[in-house]
């Protein structure tokens, strides 16, 4: 098929934006007159979604900025310090509520967050409506201005992702095509909430997108660099939060010592995970429902008067410098623990935001603790507690989110330090690694997987489970007796498209299997013997499949031994052969079922 817009296509999108404004009809206009290829077009439509949802980003951070003068800083002013102590966890308690009373009024259902923009992708041809993304916005506003341990990084990312979205529905785009815009809007949204182009592209293209193909990488990069060059007249050219000096890195900490860090940052990043989760479940065992905003804020609220301040900023990002290992190791451990705990209740509880910020709240305080605790008891190792914090940062990210490209961007991004490459990289990799073994989910496709959706790689999931091998199997495979001379099974091979021929008995009883390398050694090695060897003696044993496994399953066993194929048989105490199983059969299945998806 053609990558050129047909002249239908062309009149179709001229109707369509004849009824949005005649600007916009001019500007579609002369971009249909162009007559640009696929990949041209959809830059251009990336550049607009990019300066469009940076611009989304700026008024939603200026409408926190109203909402904290309001909440916190007119009215707070104005009391005493006793009043005022107490009215820090009311007025977040209120806040929580107002956020769920929101939604609530708006009627929209529970969603409108990053794993919901990636089942978006994944699922839904990449249609995500902009009306419940603004009302959880607008939410997302009033959590944070009050005071909620949530992050700003989530909203705009599905805003911008809603943006993208809106815009090639408009031009009835093909769900491809529409997919790719969404990533562009959420690395926009991602690069001008952290001043990070690199990152936000990065973003989209693992965690919401799940490829780095060379049709969805150029319009994701275009959208997040516009992205990050229009807001930073309105938010600046720093990095998001303040980074501290942190002095050399020793290569031979890089060996022995961070390994350490990224298994603490896996065990910290599944404490969180499961966290994070337990309390979400046990709000929704409070009744009336009203009360779980009031009492998740109320808490929120006393965690932040207990922490002085530094579990919480003024609603934006915000790391306070102590984080980066400024005081004692177990305070800071303290900390990231108590951050934990508030991300959870404020968002168990109905309140609204992102995920990032908090994550990177807790990699900082936990890798900093554990760099404090490491300068300690080897002192004269050269450590510095702060490249611990950085580098924990990403270890909590690749942990929790299980997004270690992201992370390790995004560390790299604002530090602009090559030499912080090796720690981040090697930690990032240990965190996921060890997070999986201990949690069986992190905080994004644990959403997800509690709603019942399996996602992967931007793909869903949940389909290799639901696919049984009976139904996808090749039932009509070229198979050999045990008896069959050489000759026979070189003759019996080449009347097969498959690499690997089942042996077979009388009964029907699988005897074992021969592949076409085993074939050519005895071919070739064997000699004199060649013409008295048999098919049995040049079977081998062989792992099955039982025909009401999942393709999950069976998909994971030719994976484990690198196979071409899988024999299927009635079940492994009683192996009568009744098909084989290989990768292509399983992606056509994939393929048929994505189809009727979309």
């Amino acid at each position: 098929m053609s990558k050129r817009f047909s002249r239908a296509a062309a009149a179709r999108s001229a109707a369509i934006v004849g009824r949005l404004g005649a600007p916009w009809t001019k500007v579609v206009g002369w971009l249909e007159r162009r007559d640009w290829d696929e990949g041209t077009l959809l830059m251009v439509f990336a550049l607009a979604i990019g300066a469009a949802s940076a611009l989304g980003v700026v008024a939603f951070y200026k409408l926190i900025d109203l909402a904290y003068e309001v909440l916190i800083t007119e009215i707070g002013s104005r009391l005493d310090p006793v009043a005022g102590a107490l009215y820090r966890p009311l007025v977040t308690g209120l806040a929580l509520w107002i956020a769920w009373a929101i939604v609530r009024w708006a009627k929209i259902r529970d969603g409108q967050t990053v794993p919901d923009v990636q089942l978006a992708v994944a699922k839904r041809g990449g249609i995500v409506p902009i009306r419940p993304v603004l009302v959880r916005t607008l939410a997302a506003v009033v959590t944070l201005a009050g005071g909620g341990s949530a992050g700003s990084e989530g909203p705009t990312a599905v805003l911008g992702s809603s943006i993208g979205s809106a815009v090639g529905r408009a031009l009835r785009f093909q769900p491809r095509r529409l997919k790719i815009l969404v990533g562009c809007g959420a690395a926009a949204g991602i690069s001008a909430a952290f001043n990070a182009p690199f990152a936000g592209a990065f973003f989209a293209l693992e965690e919401v997108l799940g490829s780095f193909s060379i049709g969805a990488f150029s319009p994701v990069v275009i959208a997040s660099v516009i992205a990050a060059i229009t807001v930073r007249p309105f938010l600046g050219l720093h990095p998001a939060f303040h980074i501290p000096p942190y002095g050399s890195i020793n290569p031979l900490a890089i060996v022995l010592l961070y390994p350490l860090l990224g298994v603490a940052c896996g065990l910290a990043s599944a404490l969180y995970s499961r966290m994070f989760f337990s309390t979400a479940d046990a709000f929704q065992r409070i009744k009336p429902l009203w009360i779980r905003p009031l009492l998740g804020g109320l808490a929120v609220g006393l965690l932040a008067y207990f922490g002085k301040g530094l579990l919480t900023g003024t609603g934006h990002l915000a790391i306070p410098i102590e984080m980066f290992g400024g005081i004692t190791w177990y305070v800071l451990i303290g900390f990231a623990l108590a951050k934990m705990l508030a991300t959870s209740l404020t968002l168990g509880s109905g309140g609204s935001g992102g995920l990032f910020t908090p994550t990177l709240f807790v990699g900082a305080a936990f890798g900093g603790g554990i760099g404090v605790l490491a300068q300690q008891i080897l002192p004269h190792f050269g450590l510095h507690p702060e490249a611990w914090a950085l580098v924990g940062m990403a270890g909590l990210i690749a942990g929790t989110l299980h997004a270690p490209i992201t992370a390790i961007f995004m560390v790299f991004e604002m530090t602009d330090d090559y030499n912080l490459v090796p720690p981040l990289m090697i930690v990032s990799v240990i965190a996921l690694a060890t997070a999986r073994a201990f949690a069986k989910h992190g905080l994004y496709d644990g959403w997800l997987a509690r709603r019942g959706e399996h996602l992967a790689h931007g793909a869903d999931r949940a389909i290799m489970h639901r696919l049984v091998v009976r139904d996808v199997m090749n039932t009509s495979p070229v198979s050999i007796a045990p008896g069959a001379t050489l000759a026979e099974v070189v003759a019996a091979s080449s009347e097969s498209r498959l690499t690997t021929l089942p042996v077979v008995d009388g009964d029907g009883l699988l005897y074992g299997v021969i592949t076409f390398a085993d074939l050519r050694l005895a071919l070739l090695d064997r000699g004199d013997l060649a013409p008295i060897l048999l098919a049995a003696d040049l079977a081998e044993p062989t792992e099955v499949a039982v025909g009401t496994d999942s393709v999950q399953t069976a998909l994971a066993k030719l994976n484990a031994r690198a196979a071409d194929l899988l024999p299927v048989v009635e079940s492994e105490a009683h192996p009568i052969l009744l098909g084989v199983l290989t990768r292509e059969d399983v992606l056509a299945a994939y393929e048929r079922e994505l189809i009727h998806q979309v």
